[in-house]
């Protein structure tokens, strides 16, 4: 896989923090802090992009009232069977 180099400025306290992670053995290196901090921002934009296309979905076409009744009933089902 092609990879490109980046330059990144950071302020000095991050950079002291993400060099305690590296450090401490979280990370190997700061390069590997960093593609774990870009991957994880890709990942949650992944997500909200989909929780954004399941609300709109839900707005263009929303539940009947059957749908409803339903989800309130599996929602009671799933609390009753927590062992709090």
């Amino acid at each position: 896989m092609a990879t490109e180099q980046i330059a990144v400025r950071l302020r000095e306290e991050l950079l002291s923090e993400l060099d305690a992670l590296v450090a401490s053995g979280v990370y190997e290196s700061r390069a590997a802090a960093v593609r774990a901090g870009v991957e994880a921002i890709l990942a949650l934009e992944r997500r909200q992009q989909t929780n954004r296309a399941i609300v709109d979905g839900y707005r263009r076409i929303p539940p009947t009232a059957a749908e409803y009744d339903a989800a309130i009933a599996s929602l009671r089902d799933a609390i009753a069977e927590e062992l709090w």
